[in-house]
């Protein structure tokens, strides 16, 4: 008894040491992880700190130059030459209006400004990109058909009888517009429709209701109703819904105009695809549609692209069931009424089908949103109520907040939980580029719960590996891996993967540069949604123009970087560098894909060594059914060259060549297809949406 009682108490003894052991080695590990936090605040709070001594000094600088430029102003204005020069600048500033009127001096005027300001280089850039864009608005003006052909549709016979409410809600309508608005509804080559106009014109506008009236006596396809009072642009809208049979609805507004082949267009999508919501690309015009300006030729259904703008408007035409689902206008939404009646038809829609013509004409005149979002302020808050309680319907948290364009929109979602983030980095020498790489991350990086993984590839400088060792005692959430077999961008990452830990794997190229402090959060608010397989940013040159905003797929033969070169402050073909986006693909010199993606993908294809290996691996992702979305607030500079090409090592371009061939034949029917998110209209051999 007494040696089994010593023996419990040795056993006891000898635990409790352990125990207190294992205690006082966490503690160590502890201490040793809180000073390196200690270490990186302190870096933090002295980068702050010298950033904020350096604003104040600026602002202190700012602050002296207003006031002295302020006393200037007053002394100016006060002085006799400028009250006795009145009248000379009245006469200047009237001659500026008549040379600005005048579309070849306001060019001149303009050319003359940037030479000045910007120097030849820059204003030579800008005429050949006023060019570019003067051939897109001729093209886009071409005719889409014949008079043979138009005359040929009006004589078709479909398989299925669909009648077409065209709804039109009128207020104070003035009568050219009326006119020419109902005309070209009367000149539709598909005759089987009926327009529903609902007037809550006031007293003075009665001679809206007598144009209507002359047009009804000789087409009883016209079907008109004066409202007691204006109900607003929902409530009339409303009255045109309860006024319509037919069994599509299309939405037209009272000062815009129809393609006379607008509805059979409609019909062929209906009766082809299947569709039970349609839309086309449009144009905006101001007189008539031959000075059309402003071609919009859209990408097919992306549903975080309509979130953020409502690239969708005209002409949109959708089953009158779908409507009987979703409900009417809302009043709440008036100014932005379509937009919501858009996002919630695209919610429980089956089959949507955008066709890629130029069917509508959209009139800008002084107070259309068209000309400007201005002209309606009450446009935005309506936008974006819509947006939110599209978000609410269908279980997204977030906030939707505005962006440098007025009616485009920045989404922020919440973020679940704090999820690990593993940054794989592929590395050979390079410690300068790794350097710059590395410390960014630290020292940028709001979002803290992240991991970072170097690929080591065969370097041999003893400069680089003591900058590992460096790293390693600096970072515990950093770790070194070797690779030692022969260099394949997608075999080394792949590798760096079987070390992560993180729920979501973010591939970094060693050669860029953090801009953004919340880039993680704002790819990770996408990489989380369930419907979403991987997340790119938006990377620059050193020059600060773009190197990367997404990619397309059939540009340059194979796929290429959408606005590759334009400036950083671009907004981009219609806005598209603004507001995040879903497309065919990101690169992977900055790619998120959530953890269960990449094993279900199995993460990059090693076949291809180096080319076309995150386009691949995009496409295979899409292909199980997820969103690749891109989004311009996570930001980043890219240090590779702009004249980077084809390398003539022999070896080198056989394997290339090879990559290419196998690329092709993997996708051979997507790149007969056709990129869905970039419209056909667009010249493939450019990455800048140049028009065909």
């Amino acid at each position: 008894m007494i040696e089994n009682n010593s023996c419990t108490e040795k056993d006891n003894f000898d635990t409790t040491v352990f125990e207190k052991e294992l205690q006082l080695t966490a503690a160590l590990n502890k201490v040793k992880q809180l000073e390196e936090k200690l270490k990186r605040s302190e870096r933090e709070c002295l980068s702050y700190k010298n950033r904020y001594q350096s604003s104040v000094s600026h602002c202190e600088e700012i602050k002296n130059e207003l006031a002295s430029v302020k006393a200037l102003y007053d002394e100016i204005q006060a002085s006799t030459s400028w009250k006795i020069t009145k009248p000379l600048r009245a006469v200047g500033d009237l001659i500026g209006k008549i040379l600005r009127s005048n579309r070849f001096t306001y060019l001149l005027g303009k050319g003359i400004k940037s030479l000045m300001r910007d120097g030849f280089k820059e204003t030579l850039r800008k005429v050949k990109e006023h060019r570019n864009e003067g051939k897109g608005i001729k093209s886009a003006k071409a005719p889409l058909y014949t008079k043979k052909e138009l005359k040929a549709q009006r004589n078709e016979t479909f398989p299925k009888d669909i009648k077409f409410s065209i709804l039109v809600p009128l207020y104070n309508t003035p009568e050219k517009f009326l006119r020419e608005m109902i005309e070209s509804v009367q000149n539709q080559t598909y005759s089987n429709w009926e327009l529903c106009l609902a007037d809550g014109s006031d007293n003075a506008h009665a001679d809206v209701g007598k144009i209507v009236n002359s047009y009804q006596k000789n087409d009883k396809r016209i079907r008109y109703i004066k409202l007691e009072k204006n109900l607003g642009i929902s409530g009339n809208t409303n009255a045109c819904i309860d006024m319509a049979e037919g069994d599509y609805i299309s939405l037209f507004d009272h000062d815009d105009l129809l393609h006379p082949a607008a509805l059979y267009e409609n019909m062929k999508a209906i009766c082809e695809k299947g569709a039970d919501f349609i839309y086309t690309d449009e144009n905006t015009f101001h007189e008539t549609p031959s000075d059309a300006f402003c071609p919009h030729f859209k990408p097919d259904f992306a549903p975080d692209t309509l979130r953020a703008n409502n690239y969708i408007c005209h002409f949109t035409t959708f089953k009158h069931s779908l409507l009987d689902v979703v409900g009417k206008f809302r009043p709440e939404c008036d100014g932005s009424q379509d937009f919501d009646m858009m996002l919630r038809l695209t919610e429980r829609a089956e089959k949507i089908v955008h066709i890629p013509k130029i069917l509508y004409y959209w009139r800008a005149h002084a107070n259309s949103v068209a000309e400007s979002v201005g002209a309606k302020p009450y446009v935005i808050e309506a936008a974006k109520k819509a947006i939110s309680d599209h978000l609410s319907r269908i279980g997204l948290k977030g906030e939707v907040l505005d962006s440098p364009v007025p009616s485009m929109y920045r989404l922020k979602y919440e973020i679940e939980g704090e999820p690990l983030v593993s940054i794989i980095i592929p590395n050979y020498e390079h410690k300068a580029e790794l350097e710059v790489c590395i410390n960014s991350i630290y020292e940028k990086t709001t979002y803290k719960n992240f991991e970072i993984i170097i690929v080591e590839n065969n370097s041999t400088s003893t400069e680089i590996f003591d900058y590992y060792k460096e790293l390693k005692k600096l970072y515990s959430n950093l770790k070194v891996v070797i690779w030692e077999e022969h260099f394949n961008y997608s075999a080394i990452n792949n590798f760096g993967a079987k070390f992560a830990s993180g729920e979501h794997l973010l591939l970094l190229n060693n050669d860029t540069e953090v801009i953004s402090p919340d880039w993680i959060q704002e790819m990770l608010m996408y990489s989380q949604r369930k419907d979403v397989g991987a997340v790119g940013a938006k990377l620059y040159y050193p020059d600060n123009t773009i190197q990367h905003a997404g990619l397309g797929l059939g540009l340059l033969d194979l796929a290429g970087h959408l606005h590759r070169g334009f400036d950083k402050n671009h907004p981009g073909y219609m806005g598209r560098l603004i507001y995040a986006q879903d497309l065919s693909g990101v690169t992977a010199a900055c790619i998120m894909v959530r953890r269960n993606v990449w094993d279900k993908v199995n993460g990059l294809d090693e076949s291809f060594e180096v080319a076309f290996n995150d386009v691949d691996m995009c496409m295979r992702i899409r292909k199980e059914g997820y969103l690749i979305v891109w989004t311009p607030w996570a930001e980043l500079y890219h240090f590779e060259s702009k004249s980077r090409g084809l390398d003539s090592a022999p070896d080198k371009r056989e394997r290339f060549l090879g990559e290419v061939e196998r690329f092709q034949k993997r996708w051979e029917k997507e790149l007969k297809d056709g990129d869905p998110y970039l419209n056909p209209n667009f010249d493939l051999n450019k990455e800048d949406f140049s028009v065909r």
